[in-house]
């Protein structure tokens, strides 16, 4: 594609970078084959390549965002599918991080959209803050018939039936290897994650430390940034993430790691993309390298020597999030896991289509959110299986909410099969109604 940006403007990294990118594309149309908004909508300007002209013309120009432009860009999954589809290596998801940001210092948004977007960005990322937000929608969702706004009642049924209490194994601290250490590693003990459901880290931790691994988690360390970063609010995606390098730079520096291990795949793929986010930073350096240690359980888990189970007689539908399958390039690994450990594991057909969480998306954008969902639950449902396993909690909830089938993260799984307790979701068992608050 043919750029006209000036050498003043190309002075500019971001948009160095964005040039690079557009440069890049050859208008092939690959990618509008397994974009999930253009497939619902119908719509080439909610397709990659529709965005990309809108994005280019944006940029170029210099000038303020039209409400058109806005819409078509807030309608983007950052599913990524596009990236793994393109023949070209157009890199999609630092272009459109790109308008989002020029968007939000160049847009206003109408009022609704800022206090929505605010609240989001100031409670979700907060553990606490999130767990009474969790209770307020609980409260008010009989009132849900009175909310003119659709998100608003999307935000009211995003609160699970039941809370759970906060486990003290996501306070900082470090667990110590059954039997001989094989590698020290700093478990990203997540944000929303810790609000929703904390078995995840709980199975995490028992099955590492069951396999060799001294688990450490570091004081400081949060929200990896990813939920006001899509947002667009650089700042406060920034000061969250460089709270995350400075944690685990500091526990490289006492006693090393091995591995930066992540068991919610959106944060893995921001946080893989810490040295880019950081390139023209002081923290540049120490970004590049947790950047670079950082990955998916799934990916620590088949360098470890996970023992080969016998058939559990369980049929798993395996979900893969787009972020760990797109994001990550990590596509068989959770279901080899799955297979080793005695599983059976099936996967729904169009397994590559997003969910329709995104982070925020299904908040934001519920009716495109919800007919994505209602796809892929009906493609899960059609494997008939017993568990449905995904490696994503935004995923998790997002399909749970539309299907009878017990729907667990894939670790704990996992843990089940090499000696942990049997998973609550499976057992039937409810947590505390009211959470315990820090």
């Amino acid at each position: 594609m043919q750029t006209t940006f000036t050498d003043k403007q190309l002075q500019d990294p971001a948009i160095q970078r964005s040039n690079e990118i557009l440069r890049s594309c050859v208008h092939c149309g690959f990618c509008t084959a397994t974009c999930p908004t253009y497939q619902v909508l119908g719509d080439e300007l909610d397709s990659p390549r529709g965005r990309i002209y809108l994005i280019k013309d944006m940029l170029e120009n210099e000038r303020v965002p039209d409400e058109k432009t806005v819409k078509h860009v807030d309608r983007c999954l950052s599913c990524l599918a596009c990236m793994t589809t393109c023949p070209s290596g157009v890199h999609y998801m630092h272009l459109v991080d790109h308008a989002r940001e020029y968007i939000e210092a160049n847009y206003k948004r109408p009022l609704t959209d800022r206090v929505l977007r605010w609240v989001l960005a100031q409670i979700l990322p907060y553990p606490m803050r999130f767990r009474w937000a969790l209770i307020g929608a609980k409260l008010g969702r009989p009132f849900r018939f009175l909310m003119p706004d659709a998100r608003l009642r999307a935000m009211l049924d995003m609160a699970p039936k039941h809370i759970p209490p906060v486990s003290r194994n996501d306070d900082p601290q470090s667990f110590a290897p059954k039997g001989s250490r094989i590698k020290r590693v700093v478990l990203m003990t997540g944000c929303a994650q810790k609000a929703l459901n904390t078995d995840i880290n709980d199975a995490t931790i028992r099955l590492l430390t069951r396999l060799g691994c001294e688990v450490v988690v570091a004081e400081g360390a949060g929200c990896c940034g990813a939920l006001t970063h899509h947002m667009g609010k650089v700042k406060d995606s920034h000061k969250a993430a460089k709270a995350n390098i400075r944690a685990w730079i500091a526990e490289m520096d006492n006693g090393g790691l091995d591995a930066i291990v992540i068991n919610t795949s959106g944060c893995g793929t921001t946080v893989k993309d810490y040295g880019h986010m950081f390139r023209n930073d002081p923290l540049a350096e120490d970004a590049a390298q947790v950047s670079r240690i950082a990955m998916d359980i799934s990916e620590l888990l088949v360098q470890l020597d996970l023992p080969e189970g016998t058939d559990k007689g369980l049929t798993v539908a395996y979900h893969a999030a787009c972020s760990l399958q797109h994001g990550q390039k990590v596509k068989s690994h959770p279901k080899d896991l799955l297979k080793r450990a005695g599983f059976a594991v099936l996967e729904p057909a169009d397994s590559h289509l997003c969910c329709g969480s995104a982070g925020t998306y299904n908040l934001m954008q519920p009716e495109i959110s919800g007919q994505l969902k209602q796809r892929k639950v009906r493609t899960l449902e059609a494997k008939n299986p017993d568990v449905i396993a995904a490696g994503n909690i935004g995923c998790m909830m997002q399909i749970g909410s539309g299907t009878d089938v017990p729907v667990l993260h894939t670790v704990e799984l996992l843990d089940w099969a090499t000696g942990g307790p049997e998973p609550r979701t499976l057992q039937g068992d409810r947590a505390p109604e009211v959470p315990i608050l820090r």
